[in-house]
């Protein structure tokens, strides 16, 4: 969780966009980000792909009011409301978006393409057919902000008991990619976002990096297999709160709006 996914720049910037507070040409630039090319297929109405601009102006004329964000995971369908095919490849990509407006979501899938040290990376968004009911488990921002907090602690607590918070050039690298992303502050959502939401986000996405660094750097200081164990379960919870609070975030603006 040391960047964002994919579906909370689609959300994100097609929320702005959306509601009129940003252009179709800067949003599909945030949204592609460092990718080469992202299109839709499946889109109701077009025989094959189409590129974002097409695609989200076509989503306005179906209805689509809003974009909310979906992060499952085995066990969790965290935002997602359903049907099973749909709820399958959002399981299988990790991330999702839900129209909200008309009964359509966006499930991503990456391919890389071009020759050895050339490579870059295209997206297909899927659009598939959902089903209209309140998406599973997304908590509100205020209940995300408390849980964050405690979350923090109890990550900060577990990973010093069992020296496993990371260290070393991985550790450290990841920590600079971290401080450079707080640094820019506001750009970690689109225009017209509560700063609530951005706030909740920003730790959102310290705390699920404490969970990765203690995943990625090994067994770190813990040598037995029930400190491992230990950790393990330890961090399970705190990562589900984290993706909890991401999607809280992400979809801040659509529940605003249906308030």
């Amino acid at each position: 969780m040391l960047s964002e996914p994919r579906s909370g720049r689609l959300a994100a910037w097609g929320n702005a966009l959306l509601a009129g507070l940003v252009s179709p040409d800067d949003a599909v630039l945030a949204i592609v980000g460092e990718d080469a090319v992202h299109r839709v297929e499946g889109l109701p109405g077009e025989s094959g792909p189409v590129g974002l601009t097409l695609a989200l102006g076509r989503l306005r004329t179906l209805g689509v009011s809003g974009l909310r964000v979906a992060l499952p995971a085995p066990g969790h369908p965290l935002g997602l409301s359903g049907p099973p095919e749909f709820n399958a490849r959002a399981l299988d990509a990790e991330e999702a978006v839900v129209c909200y407006g008309a009964a359509l979501g966006l499930v991503p899938e990456v391919y890389e393409a071009g020759p050895a040290g050339d490579v870059h990376v295209e997206v297909v968004w899927h659009c598939l057919p959902v089903r209209e009911a309140p998406p599973a488990d997304v908590p509100s921002l205020g209940e995300s902000e408390r849980e964050l907090a405690e979350a923090l602690r109890d990550a900060t607590a577990v990973l010093s008991r069992l020296d496993l918070a990371g260290s070393g050039p991985v550790a450290e690298a990841a920590m600079d990619a971290y401080r450079a992303r707080a640094e820019r502050g506001r750009e970690a959502l689109a225009p017209g976002y509560p700063p609530r939401a951005v706030r909740v986000l920003e730790l959102a996405q310290r705390v699920g990096m404490l969970v990765s660094l203690a995943y990625e750097n090994g067994h770190g200081g813990a040598v037995s297999a029930s400190e491992v164990a230990a950790r393990a379960q330890a961090l399970r919870p705190v990562e589900r709160t984290a993706r909890r609070a991401q999607v809280a975030a992400y979809n801040a603006m659509v529940e605003e709006r249906e308030r």
